[in-house]
This record gives structure tokens, C-alpha cells and sequence, in this order.
């Protein structure tokens, strides 16, 4: 079952495409990981989810039940914050998540439960206008939880966040499958975060989804080798004579780029051959897994 499913989702602006035909697959239990550069659509899907933009086109189904037609239904078991969280300043950090508990109508012990969840219940009583943006984060992820959703939507929790709130938020972020049982949707630009968060990710640009998969399958098909020899600039000049893609990396490395994961040990090989037959001593062959950051270049070839 998918916590999110989209279906030729789209939302124009005008003349200007914000989301098009969008078709999010969204695992249970999953940290999915909603990557993009500003512009790209993100918090625009994020709003049509949450069911505060209208789509022109396309169905949205959260937890089974399709928003269109089940909008309360829907959203009941959802939890999010978009954009920069909302809080009053002057009223201690209690308070704040006590009003939105009183609205929804659930027990004053689920104030406590979220608090101890994101590590605040000793700045509790403190007024939010005293709190660092990395506790004014946590505590808007603290009114997010209240109700214990299954699905929780996070739009750049980590937005403006020094180091060490991004690391607190990363690991409160990374733990709450486990912990709270809730399917976690969350977008960033940040790569290496999402890198370390995610299990599932997507990456979008110019409105649309240009890739969608699981991490540890984008890092089991990398498709790059590394190469350490003795002379780089003459192992380049050999492999490149041959109609392979190699550059340096240093004096004594070089990377072969190979077109696609299923011919990485071939072409190793071939390298490997043609290398040691030019004379070139060959100390390593290792193939590397792709990084996000790679993912993330290639993928400007597939917006285009």
C-alpha cells in the first residue's frame, strides 16, 4: 500500500507550470525524500496534498482514501507543517501545542507525548520568542505529531538550520517510522541530507518528477570505477584511444564512466586488459556506488 498516490497531478499558475502531470508513489513506512531546486515545484505539491491548492487536472489519494472525494477522510490521519511554521512568540511552547489540541479535540497527556518526542519538555514553560529556529522547528514537527498521524508531510525542516539543529533534525526525522509508526514525506534541497534520511526519493524539476526509486537501489547502480595505476594521465590516454569515458582523479587514480550499471564488469575488465598491455600497473578496481549528488546532476539531461 502507498501512504501517497498521485495520478496526473497538475496546477498551473497563469501561463507558468507549477506541478505537471505528477505521479508520486509514496511507500508505507517510508522516509521519502521530495528533492528539487527553488522553483521546482515542491511546496506547490506539497500544498495540493495538504488540499490548499486545487488542482487542474489529477487525483490525490492519501492513506487509501482520495482527497477530492474524502477531503476530511483524507487528511485525518495526516499531520505537516509547510513553509515557515506559524507559532505565537508570546505564548510558551506548551500553550502553543495545547491550542491546537484543544481544536482537535484530544487529551491534554498528547501535549507531554510530543514534547518528550522532539526533545523540548524543559524549555515547555518558555516563551517561543526566546526559542533558537532549530526549537521553533522541532516544536512545529511536536504539533505535526499531535494526534500520532500515520502520514506526516515536512516541507525543509531543515531550512536555515545551523549544523547542529540540522543534525538534531535529521536524526529526530530519521526515527520517526520506528517510533511513532508514521510514513514521513519530507522535501529538501539539501542532498547530502536527504542522502542520509531518506529510503525512497524523488527528485523533481520544472514541475515535474524526473525520477522516483529507492535509494539503496540508485546506490547499488552506480555505474563509475575506480581505477588506481600508476601513471592516470597515460591509463586516461589508453582507455580513452579505446572509446571510453575516463578522466583523472590525481596522479595515481582514474574514474571509467560506464554507460549503464549492467556493463560495469565488462568494461572494467576491458580497461583492466588494455591498461596492464600498455605497460600500466593496475593497483585497484572499485566500483562506486552513485551518490544523490550524481543522481541529481544526471537528471538535468532527463528535465531536458
Amino acid at each position: 500500500m502507498f501512504a501517497i498516490e498521485t495520478d496526473s497531478l497538475t496546477k498551473r499558475f497563469g501561463a507558468r507550470i507549477g506541478v505537471f502531470d505528477l505521479a508520486l508513489r509514496v511507500p508505507t513506512g517510508s522516509i521519502y525524500g521530495f528533492l528539487g531546486p527553488n522553483g521546482a515545484g515542491k511546496t506547490t505539491t506539497m500544498r495540493l496534498l495538504l488540499g490548499l491548492l486545487r488542482p487542474d487536472a489529477g487525483d490525490v489519494r492519501l492513506l487509501g482514501r482520495s482527497l477530492a472525494r474524502e477531503r476530511r477522510g483524507a487528511l485525518s490521519g495526516v499531520g505537516a507543517f509547510v513553509e515557515s511554521p506559524s507559532l505565537y512568540d508570546h505564548l510558551s511552547g506548551e500553550t502553543n501545542l495545547d491550542m491546537t489540541r484543544r481544536l482537535l479535540g484530544l487529551p491534554k497527556r498528547e501535549v507531554a507525548r510530543v514534547l518528550e518526542i522532539v526533545g523540548l519538555r524543559a524549555a515547555a514553560s518558555r516563551r517561543v520568542g526566546g526559542y533558537s529556529l532549530g526549537m521553533k522547528q522541532r516544536l512545529a514537527l511536536a504539533r505535526a505529531l499531535l494526534g500520532t498521524p500515520q502520514l506526516l508531510l515536512l516541507d525543509e525542516p531543515t531550512n536555515g538550520l545551523d549544523p547542529d539543529g540540522i543534525i538534531a533534525m535529521r536524526d529526530l526525522v530519521q526515527s520517526l517510522p520506528d517510533r511513532v509508526g508514521a510514513t514521513v514525506f519530507v522535501s529538501s534541497h539539501l542532498l547530502a541530507e536527504v542522502e542520509r534520511v531518506a529510503t525512497v526519493v524523488g527528485l523533481m524539476r520544472g514541475g515535474r518528477l524526473v525520477l522516483q526509486a529507492e535509494i539503496g537501489a540508485l546506490q547499488a547502480g552506480g555505474r563509475r570505477v575506480r581505477i588506481e595505476l600508476d601513471d592516470a594521465a597515460r591509463g586516461v590516454a589508453v582507455l580513452q584511444g579505446l572509446g571510453m569515458e575516463a578522466v583523472a582523479a590525481g596522479a595515481g587514480a582514474l574514474h571509467l564512466h560506464c554507460p549503464g550499471a549492467d556493463q560495469v564488469a565488462v568494461l572494467t575488465s576491458r580497461a583492466n586488459v588494455a591498461l596492464v598491455g600498455a605497460g600500466i600497473a593496475v593497483f585497484a578496481l572499485v566500483p562506486e556506488p552513485w551518490t544523490l549528488e550524481q543522481v541529481y546532476r544526471e537528471s538535468e539531461a532527463l528535465a531536458a
